[in-house]
């Protein structure tokens, strides 16, 4: 199953221990220390399993009650009796791994972090329903902290999360110092689908301008950005039958002068959009995203 592709948010993390292959395959207990407790209770963050040692995952562990995680690594078993969520921060290529990996016992308590459009591996895997988070922070250089997606357009922060553990991650990032918001489905698959269009329209205009960061294309490539934000938000709007409330063009815009020193970074892997193209065109129909298309091509990967 295709995935849009996903842009990688580097995060400043610290060094933490990971629990080797051996470790996690065999019983475990899973009794948190006295000490580990206490934190959590101070912290009111809920442990976790976090599924992928990179910038993400070891963010998160630094956010949650200290030695009270457990980290899994590639190639690792989800433990089944951990407790808490199981926060899922790999590359979009690697869920299959992860789903296998993780007994289907505890598949309720996956959590999401991947950008793009993932709709259609949900529905393939009877995950309709699944936990997911849109991370609206950034940290362009180990050791900087996170850049929290609080715009002029949204104060109150973009971060977003849906799900039977979304008060928990809200719970796990807040503490982080970072904010997040626990939406119902409706408003956050709208949510979602911008922070799709933010991905595809700003890293292609990037392509086509080798070098600009995010905010290099937000003001010197504007009308560019909002010809390919507006084609994008008509084109999903019309295949999810939905309606995105007004301003989405200044709220990705916002959200980019937010992390202006953001650099773009496309990546292809036959994304929704393109989809969408070839849907209509095995029709009969016209291209319902003509700017995202001829782009594409410019840049060669059409």
């Amino acid at each position: 199953m295709a995935l849009t592709a996903a842009v990688s948010v580097p995060f400043a993390v610290t060094p933490l221990r990971r629990l080797s292959s051996s470790t996690t395959t065999r019983a475990f207990s899973f009794r948190v220390s006295a000490a580990a407790m206490a934190a959590a209770a101070k912290t009111a963050v809920q442990p976790a399993v976090v599924v992928g040692g990179g910038r993400v995952g070891q963010a998160l562990l630094s956010m949650g009650p200290p030695g009270a995680d457990v980290l899994v690594g590639r190639g690792e078993k989800v433990p089944e009796d951990a407790p808490g969520p199981i926060l899922v921060c790999t590359r979009n290529d690697d869920l299959d791994a992860v789903l296998d990996a993780t007994p289907r016992s505890r598949w309720r308590d996956l959590v999401f972090f991947q950008n793009g459009m993932l709709d259609p591996w949900f529905e393939s895997k009877g995950l309709v329903d699944a936990n997911q988070v849109l991370a609206y922070f950034a940290v362009s250089k180990l050791g900087e902290p996170p850049v929290d997606g609080i715009t002029d357009t949204n104060p109150e922060g973009l971060t977003a999360a849906f799900g039977n553990w979304a008060p928990a991650v809200a719970t796990r990032l807040q503490n982080g110092g970072l904010t997040c918001k626990v939406l119902e489905k409706e408003a956050f698959q709208k949510q979602m689908l911008e922070k799709l269009i933010w991905i595809s329209a700003f890293m292609l205009v990037g392509a086509r301008h080798p070098g600009a960061t995010v905010g290099a294309v937000e003001k010197e490539y504007r009308s560019e950005v909002a010809s390919l934000i507006a084609e994008l938000a008509s084109a999903a709007a019309e295949e999810r039958g939905l309606t995105f409330d007004a301003g989405i063009e200044e709220r990705l815009c916002a959200y980019s002068r937010a992390v202006a020193h953001f650099p773009t970074a496309f990546k292809w892997r036959n994304g929704w959009f393109y989809s969408l193209t070839e849907k209509a065109l095995a029709q009969g129909k016209p291209d319902p995203c003509p700017f995202h298309t001829a782009w594409l091509k410019e840049i060669k990967v059409i």
